[in-house]
């Protein structure tokens, strides 16, 4: 099969593009499409594409498009997420219609919604409504947060300390996370048709706090910090003031999606063939 994974070259595309090219001929797209967050294999093509311009895209002859560019919703992003997460799927799934591709995947996220109260959500529940409205052969992944090499979420969670303490807003916020690995390998099984016109919820095998992932990493680093949480409205105070200064990483989207809990009512892992207890712990990871 002949595939184009758009944003190809980031954490879960590196992951995946490296299974893959076993088996198919894979063209990865992105800004930057020279520097990836793993190495790839030689053969495989790269594309500059700018999903935010149309006349970028060129599916024309590919058999399956997986559209994985989004922001992230750890830091304010560099450009509001509507260029990115809205737009950029409508051009995506537009020239995937007109070039008549087979199979389309999408990356969503554990939560989306058009009326939530995060952009990042809000615009991610836009672009599912894009991809449902539209003539292809599509199926919508919505994950918790994942864990990997090259991921940015234990590392966001390892550097929120002191040398005494790591001081965590949110701090009994829930998250299922999910190791890369297993999503890339649920992404694959995804692409045949019987799994078409379906979203899935998704989680690794464990539901845990951001206080207890915090240990885990302390732990791991050979740390014994005291984990502690920021009031929310101290949290809220700051966040206001950092949303006004341009080179600071956090905002008041980043307060907002720390309240409320990422775990899926019901983890479908199961519906692809994954049992969700034989999925890799965050904690198995760490260790290793």
């Amino acid at each position: 099969m002949k595939i184009f994974i758009t944003g190809g070259t980031g954490f879960v595309g590196s992951h995946l593009t490296r299974k893959l090219t076993e088996e198919h001929e894979v063209t990865v797209g992105g800004l930057e499409p020279g520097d990836s967050v793993l190495e790839l294999p030689e053969d495989v093509e790269r594309e500059r594409i700018d999903v935010t311009e149309k006349a970028t895209l060129d599916f024309e002859g590919y058999d399956c498009v997986i559209h994985l560019v989004a922001l992230s919703p750890l830091k304010k992003p560099p450009v509001p997420y509507e260029h990115i997460h809205i737009d950029g799927t409508r051009n995506v799934v537009k020239q995937a219609e007109e070039d008549d591709v087979g199979i389309y995947f999408h990356m969503s996220a554990l939560g989306a919604d058009a009326e939530a109260k995060t952009d990042y959500l809000r615009t991610k529940g836009e672009a599912e409504k894009i991809v449902e409205g539209s003539d292809l052969n599509w199926r919508i992944f919505r994950p918790s947060t994942l864990f990997g090499d090259g991921g940015q979420f234990l590392y966001f969670i390892s550097h929120m300390t002191t040398p005494y303490i790591t001081v965590l807003p949110g701090k009994d916020t829930r998250f299922q996370p999910l190791h890369v690995d297993d999503l890339t390998d649920m992404i694959i099984e995804s692409l045949e048709d019987e799994y078409s016109g379906r979203k899935f919820e998704l989680g690794g095998p464990e539901s845990l706090s951001l206080g207890e992932i915090a240990d885990m990493i302390d732990e791991s680093e050979g740390r014994n910090l005291k984990v502690l949480g920021l009031p929310g409205p101290m949290f809220l105070a700051s966040m206001m003031v950092s949303e006004q200064l341009p080179l600071t990483p956090f905002g008041i989207d980043q307060y907002r999606s720390l309240k409320s809990d990422n775990v899926p009512e019901e983890n479908q892992a199961g519906e692809l063939g994954f049992e969700a207890e034989k999925l890799e712990k965050l904690e198995d990871y760490l260790k290793g």
